[in-house]
């Protein structure tokens, strides 16, 4: 199946598209949708969801996983990421995938093993996870993370699913 992580941010989204086949997974592209900050709030929500349409339409994802929002000391900039956030889920969601939704101590946990890892390990377990993966970013890296946590949630409810069958 293939999995569109995003780490939405009004700045820069992160995106990733993983293959993930039973508990394999394999590294399909990375990148980031940057927008033009001397543009209005508007134009950049509008660029984001351009850039988004745009990758979902090269990379033809099945679904797509979301990382919910921590809220900061500064709730303008918690608005804005959350408007952020928004364009990526309707994208997704109007590109007729399925929407999954992380917070981001769940995606480092699945991911590094702690719920509170630095940047640096994300990249770190990004790169052990997806061997032979080119990160272009930061942000790009979490959205990997992204996409990784929610194929490893799918392929557990898979076996509960099957366990539960031979019950």
């Amino acid at each position: 199946m293939r999995i569109l992580g995003l780490d939405p941010g009004l700045r820069n989204t992160g995106w990733g598209i993983i293959d993930a086949v039973d508990n394999r997974l394999r590294h399909v592209a990375n990148g980031v949708v940057r927008t033009d900050s001397s543009l209005p709030l508007a134009g950049r929500l509008v660029e984001l969801h351009d850039g988004i349409a745009e990758v979902i339409k090269t990379y033809a994802p099945y679904e797509a996983a979301v990382e919910e929002i921590f809220v900061n000391r500064n709730p303008v900039s918690t608005l804005k990421l959350g408007q952020a956030r928004g364009v990526s889920l309707v994208v997704s969601a109007r590109a007729g995938l399925v929407v999954s939704e992380y917070p981001p101590n769940l995606v480092k946990k699945t991911v590094v093993g702690a719920g509170h890892a630095a940047k640096e390990q994300i990249q770190l377990m990004v790169g052990m996870l997806l061997p032979g993966v080119t990160v272009t970013d930061a942000d790009a890296a979490d959205a990997l993370a992204v996409a990784i946590c929610h194929a490893h949630h799918l392929e557990t409810a898979r076996r509960i699913k099957v366990m539960e069958a031979v019950r």
